[in-house]
C-alpha cells in the first residue's frame, strides 16, 4: 500500500532574535513611583506578554516638565535594544513623549507609538456631528503645542490638566514612594468632570498619562462618555503586530459546504 501524501507545511523554525513570543516592547522612564494593576509599568495589566526598557536618567519631572531635554539619544538606543531582543512594534510609558514621535520611528525598522494622544485624529471622526476629544493630561502647564502636533491632536483641542490636583501629578512627577490611589482617582475624575463642565461638546475623552490607566472605567462610568487611554493604544497596536489566528483560511467554512 503506497504512503499517505501529506499536504502539511515543512516545519522550518526561523531565528534573528534573542526572545519570542512578546511583540511589543515598552519604553519606560527611570521612575519607582506605585505602579498599581493597570499601570504600564505593571506586567500583570496586559494580556499578552511585553517587553521591557528602562531608560536611565529620563525622570518623570524631567520629561513632562523639560520637555524630555537632551534625552532623545537615549531613548533611540534602548528602542533599538529592544527591537533587536524581539520587539516588532514599540511604545512608551509617557504621553509626553510624543515630541520624539518622529525622530523614534525615523530611527528603527518597526511601528512606533509614543503616545496616547495619537488616538486623537482617528477617534474625532467616529464622534457625533458637534462633538470634539477631549484630552486630559497630568500636567497641561508643560503640554506644549509641539507635544500636540507631533501626535496629531489640534491645538484647540479641549484640554485639562490633574496640575491643580492634590495626589496624582504631584506623586508621578515627583516620583514619590507611596500614592493614596483614592485620592488619585478623585483628581482624575474632578478634572475630566471640569474639561466636560468647560466643553460640552466633549464627546469622548482620551487620557495623555499612562499612570491614569487604572481610574478610566471609573472616569467613564461619572462622565458617561468613551474614555481611551493608552491600554486601549497599545491592544489595538498589538493586534495588527499580532493579528488573531483563526485557522487555516477556509476551515470553519468546509462543514457548511460539504452539507
Amino acid at each position: 500500500m503506497p504512503p499517505m501524501e501529506s499536504n502539511a507545511l515543512p516545519r522550518t523554525a526561523h531565528g534573528g532574535k534573542s526572545l519570542y513570543g512578546a511583540r511589543l516592547g515598552i519604553l519606560m522612564l527611570d521612575a519607582r513611583f506605585p505602579r498599581i494593576p493597570g499601570d504600564m509599568g505593571n506586567a500583570t495589566t496586559w494580556p499578552f506578554p511585553v517587553l521591557y526598557k528602562v531608560v536611565r536618567g529620563a525622570s518623570p519631572e524631567w520629561v513632562v516638565t523639560r520637555q524630555a531635554d537632551g534625552l532623545l539619544d537615549a531613548f533611540i538606543e534602548a528602542a533599538k535594544e529592544l527591537v533587536a531582543d524581539g520587539a516588532d512594534g514599540i511604545t512608551t510609558n509617557c504621553g509626553f513623549l510624543s515630541i520624539f514621535q518622529k525622530e523614534i520611528a525615523a530611527a528603527l525598522g518597526v511601528p512606533v507609538a509614543t503616545s496616547s494622544m495619537m488616538q486623537v485624529p482617528f477617534l474625532q471622526p467616529l464622534l457625533p456631528s458637534g462633538k470634539r476629544v477631549g484630552i486630559v493630561t497630568i500636567s497641561r502647564a508643560t503640554l506644549t503645542d509641539a507635544h500636540l502636533t507631533s501626535a496629531g491632536v489640534p491645538l484647540d483641542a479641549p484640554i485639562i490638566g490633574t496640575d491643580g490636583g492634590k495626589e496624582f501629578s504631584r506623586v508621578i512627577i515627583g516620583d514619590e514612594a507611596m500614592m493614596d490611589v483614592e485620592a488619585a482617582e478623585r483628581d482624575i475624575l474632578e478634572a475630566g468632570m471640569e474639561l466636560v463642565r468647560q466643553h460640552p461638546d466633549v464627546g469622548a475623552i482620551v487620557l495623555e498619562c499612562t499612570n491614569m490607566i487604572p481610574y478610566a472605567r471609573a472616569l467613564r462610568d461619572n462622565i458617561n462618555l468613551p474614555v481611551y487611554d493608552m491600554y486601549s493604544f497599545a491592544c489595538w497596536f498589538h493586534e495588527g503586530l499580532n493579528p488573531r489566528d483563526f485557522g487555516p483560511p477556509g476551515s470553519a467554512l468546509r462543514p457548511w459546504r460539504e452539507r
